[in-house]
C-alpha cells in the first residue's frame, strides 16, 4: 500500500476484509521508518536544519563510525535541494580524526551566513584527572563555531572559540573549571535582533550535576567579521538556571522568545516531568525552575529523562514535543507526542493535549533530538534513533486542531460507524457498520457519554462481542480503589484491555473516548475532554497494543446499557483534538437524530 493510498483510505472510508496491519503500518506516515533518511554513519544525533537563501535545506548532524561518544564523533552538513527528497554527500565540518566534535546547532542571518554550533574537545582531553582511564570526550572542552558563505556547502576555514565564563558548577567538576564539561541540544534563536543559545554545564561527569545557561550575542546578525561578535553568559553571577528540588539532573535546556523581553526555557529531569523557567529581562535573570503544567496551577507534563524540544513557528504559535511518559530512565522516547501552544498574557504558554506525532513499531526504538522546519506554509520534523535520522512532513491540519483545541466544539464524522445521541434509558441494540473493527483504517475508536449514578464494577456499557468472543466491550471497573472505565477487545484469539486513569471519571456524567491505534500499537483514553496520563497510578495513560492482532469485528448489532446516554463508533484511530471537539459538542447540542 502507498502512502498516498493511505491518505486516500483515511479519507474515504470503504469495505475491505480484514486488513493486514502490518500493510497499514507500513503506509502510516507517523511511522518514523518512512520518513525520508538523512545521510551520516553508523552514529547519527541532533538533525538539525536552516533554509537556506536559495530554499534549499542544510541540514548538520553528529555522526561517528562508532557508537554515541567513542572516538571518530564529528560533525557533517548535506544540502537538500527538495525538501528532503535527496541530500547531497556529507561535508565534514569537523574531521573524524579528531578531536572530537559534537552536538552541532545552526542559525542563519538575515543575510545568508549560516552558523554551526558545537563542543570542540580542542585541548584532546580524554582522561580524569588522575586517571589513564579514557573517557567520552564530547561534553567538555571548548564552545566554537564555523560559518558558511555558499549556502552550506563549504565552511570557513578557521573555527572561533566563544568565550564561556566559568561558574561555580565549572568550578565543582572533575577539572575544577579547567576545563568546561556543558553541552547544547538547543537551536538558536533570536528576538529584537538578539541571539539566544542555551546550554547546558554539568559539575559531575558524567551526566549528572546540571544547570542551564544561555550565550546571547547582540551583533552577531549584523557583524561579519567572527573576530568582533561579543557574547555575553546568562544568567549574570556565579549561579545558572537550576531548582535543586528537581534533583541533580537538569539538563538538554532549550528556549524559545516570548515577546518583548521575555523567554521561556524547559529542560529533562530524572523526575518523570520536565522543568520550565522564565525570563522577563533578555535571559539577564530566570525564574526558579519549576515542573512544567499544560495551564498555570494545573496538571503536570509527563516527560521522562529525555530531551522536550519547543519551537516557535513563524506564525507566533508555539510547538513542544515530548513524550506523554513518566519514566524516570532514558527509556520511554517511542511513541513522541507533540502539543500546542498559545501565549497567554501573562506571558505563559497554555499547552493542548498531546497528540501522537511518530512512532516506531519496536517499544525499545527512541526517538529523540527533533528539529521544526517551515517552508510554504508546510511543516516537517526531523528526528534521530542514534543510527538513522530521518525528516517526515507534518500534516497541518493536525497541528491546526492543537492550536484551536480550546474552542473545538464540532463533531467528527470521517470514518463515523455509529451515532446514536439519544438513548432515553434504556437497553439499546443498534446497528454497526460492519467496517467497525476491521484495522482497515489503522484502528477503531469508542466513545461514549454515560451516567455512572448508581452502578458499581462489571456493569458493562458497551458490547459487540459475538459468540466466539471476538468485539469490543466497554464496561465499569475498579483500579486503585477507583472507578474507571475499562475497554477489552479481542480477535478471537487474543485479548487485551486498558482502564482510564483512576480518579480520572467524574461522580456522574462522564464522556470518554478509547483510541485504538494499532498502527502505533497504542491504546489512549480521553476522558471528559482530558487525555490520561497516568496520574500518580501509573507511569503513562496509554498502553501498547498487541502487534499481531487480526479483526475485533463481533456483532453488527451493538448492546448499549441503559446508563448510556449517547454512543459513536468510529472505524478508524480519531485524533485527541477529534475526541476534543466531540466532547464538546455534547456539552452545546441536543441529541440529533
Amino acid at each position: 500500500m502507498t502512502k498516498s493510498l493511505f491518505f486516500s483510505l483515511l479519507a474515504t472510508p470503504v469495505l475491505f476484509a480484514t486488513a493486514d496491519i502490518n500493510a497499514i503500518r507500513a503506509a502510516d506516515p507517523r511511522n518514523i521508518a518512512n520518513g525520508r533518511r538523512i545521510p551520516a554513519l553508523n552514529y547519527v544525533d541532533q538533525p538539525y536544519v536552516v533554509v537556506n537563501a536559495q530554499g534549499h535545506w542544510v541540514c548538520v548532524a553528529t555522526t561517528g563510525k562508532g557508537l554515541e561518544g567513542q572516538p571518530g564523533q564529528h560533525i557533517i552538513s548535506t544540502v537538500s535541494e527538495n525538501q528532503g527528497g535527496d541530500w547531497s554527500e556529507p561535508v565534514a565540518i569537523e574531521p573524524d580524526t579528531g578531536p572530537e566534535a559534537s552536538w552541532a546547532t545552526p542559525l542563519i542571518t538575515p543575510g545568508g551566513r549560516i552558523y554551526v554550533f558545537y563542543v570542540f574537545n580542542g585541548e584532546e582531553v580524554v582522561t580524569l584527572p588522575n586517571s589513564e582511564r579514557r573517557i567520552r570526550s564530547d561534553s567538555h572542552g571548548w564552545y566554537v563555531f564555523r560559518y558558511s558563505d555558499d549556502g552550506g556547502k563549504s565552511w570557513s576555514a578557521q573555527r572561533y572559540r566563544v568565550p564561556i565564563r566559568t561558574t561555580a558548577v565549572d568550578r565543582r567538576n572533575p577539572w575544577r573549571g579547567e576545563v568546561c564539561h556543558f553541552w547544547s541540544i538547543d537551536k538558536p534563536k533570536v528576538q529584537d535582533g538578539t541571539v539566544y543559545l542555551a546550554i547546558t554545564k554539568l559539575g559531575k561527569f558524567f551526566m549528572d550535576d546540571g544547570e542551564g545557561w544561555v550565550i546571547a550575542s547582540q551583533n552577531l546578525l549584523t557583524e561579519n567579521d567572527p573576530d568582533k561578535i561579543a557574547f555575553n553568559l546568562l544568567p549574570e553571577g556565579d549561579q545558572g538556571i537550576k531548582n535543586p528540588a528537581l534533583g541533580s539532573v537538569q539538563e538538554e535546556f532549550n528556549l524559545v522568545p516570548t515577546g518583548g523581553n521575555a523567554l521561556s526555557a524547559v529542560f529533562r529531569t530524572a523526575t518523570g516531568t520536565m522543568g520550565v523557567s522564565y525570563s522577563r529581562d533578555n535571559g539577564v535573570n530566570w525564574s526558579k525552575p519549576e515542573p512544567m503544567t499544560y495551564t498555570p496551577g494545573g496538571r503536570v507534563i509527563k516527560n521522562p529523562r529525555a530531551c522536550p524540544k519547543l519551537f516557535k513557528t513563524a506564525g507566533g504559535k508555539y510547538l513542544l514535543w515530548y513524550h506523554h511518559h513518566g519514566g524516570k530512565s532514558w527509556s520511554g522516547r517511542n511513541p513522541a507526542f507533540i502539543s500546542g501552544g498559545t501565549l497567554g498574557e501573562d506571558g505563559i504558554i497554555r499547552w493542548s493535549e498531546p497528540e501522537l506525532l511518530l512512532f516506531d513499531p519496536n517499544p525499545a526504538i527512541r526517538i529523540s533530538y527533533p528539529d521544526l522546519i517551515e517552508q510554504d506554509g508546510q511543516y516537517w520534523i526531523t528526528e534521530t534513533q542514534k543510527s538513522i535520522a530521518r525528516v517526515h512532513r507534518i500534516d497541518p491540519s493536525l497541528l491546526q486542531g492543537l492550536w484551536n483545541q480550546a474552542t473545538l466544539n464540532t463533531v467528527c464524522t470521517n470514518g463515523l460507524s455509529l451515532e446514536k445521541l439519544d438513548l432515553g434509558g434504556v437497553e439499546a441494540h443498534p446497528d454497526v457498520q460492519k467496517d467497525f473493527g476491521t484495522l482497515t483504517f489503522g484502528g477503531f475508536s469508542v466513545e461514549l457519554q454515560a451516567d455512572l449514578t448508581g452502578i458499581g464494577a462489571g456493569t458493562t456499557l458497551i458490547n459487540t462481542m459475538n459468540d466466539a468472543g471476538r468485539g469490543v466491550r466497554v464496561s465499569l471497573a475498579e483500579l486503585a480503589s477507583k472507578p474507571v472505565m475499562k475497554i477489552e477487545i479481542s480477535d478471537g484469539f487474543r485479548s487485551t484491555y486498558w482502564c482510564t486513569d483512576p480518579g480520572a471519571l467524574a461522580s456522574a456524567v462522564n464522556h470518554a473516548v478509547f483510541v485504538c491505534d494499532f498502527s502505533a500499537g497504542i491504546v489512549m483514553s480521553i476522558v471528559n475532554g482530558i487525555f490520561c496520563d497516568g496520574g500518580e497510578t501509573r507511569t503513562q495513560g496509554w498502553g501498547r497494543l498487541p502487534g499481531d492482532f487480526n479483526s475485533a469485528t463481533g456483532n453488527y448489532q451493538a448492546t448499549v446499557a441503559p446508563s448510556v446516554k449517547a454512543v459513536r463508533l468510529y472505524n478508524r484511530p480519531i485524533r485527541v483534538s477529534e475526541a476534543i471537539g466531540n466532547f464538546r459538542s455534547l456539552q452545546r447540542e441536543q441529541p440529533r437524530q
